[in-house]
């Protein structure tokens, strides 16, 4: 399991797909990709989603992700993406109550209970007491990182190679 903290924008694609049964459909899909502005998320599920559709398609939507961490898995059968807001519990000083403070991550599993399972590994290592509050499966297709390396790779060719 690993944890990764991003500016993470969800970004809705529609395209023509070819379906099982040979006709084609169109179809929106959902895409989370890394990125400092919605300019760039834009540019960047452009660029992704190019090698894998053959003809035209339409970014149709990008809003900013409530979640700032995701969780991938390194299992092959882990193949949805589960929101899940947690309520992390600490004591307010000054009055000495409970106060609860929501935050929400992005979970690669199988299923519910794998989601569940995988946020309670991570959150075991931590010292800081939490409670479920949510659990919701999301229509998510796929994840797309920022690749600093290839970012890199490209910076260091000679201009007249790039």
């Amino acid at each position: 399991m690993r944890s990764r903290t991003a500016n993470w924008f969800e970004t809705k694609i529609r395209y023509e797909k070819m379906m099982e049964n040979g006709q084609q459909k169109m179809v929106t899909e959902l895409y989370v990709v890394d990125a400092l502005s919605f300019t760039e998320a834009e540019a960047s599920i452009i660029e992704e989603m190019s090698s894998y559709i053959s003809g035209d398609f339409k970014v149709t939507g990008i809003s900013q992700a409530g979640y700032g961490e995701i969780m991938f898995s390194d299992a092959d059968t882990d193949d949805k993406f589960f929101k899940v807001k947690l309520k992390f519990i600490t004591i307010d000083e000054k009055t000495q109550k409970e106060k609860l403070s929501p935050v929400t991550y992005l979970v690669q599993a199988h299923t519910l209970q794998q989601a569940v399972k995988y946020v309670e590994d991570v959150m075991g290592g931590t010292a800081i007491d939490y409670i479920f509050a949510a659990i919701q499966d999301t229509s998510i297709m796929d994840i797309f990182e920022h690749n600093a390396a290839k970012k890199q790779e490209v910076d260091d060719k000679p201009e007249y190679e790039q």
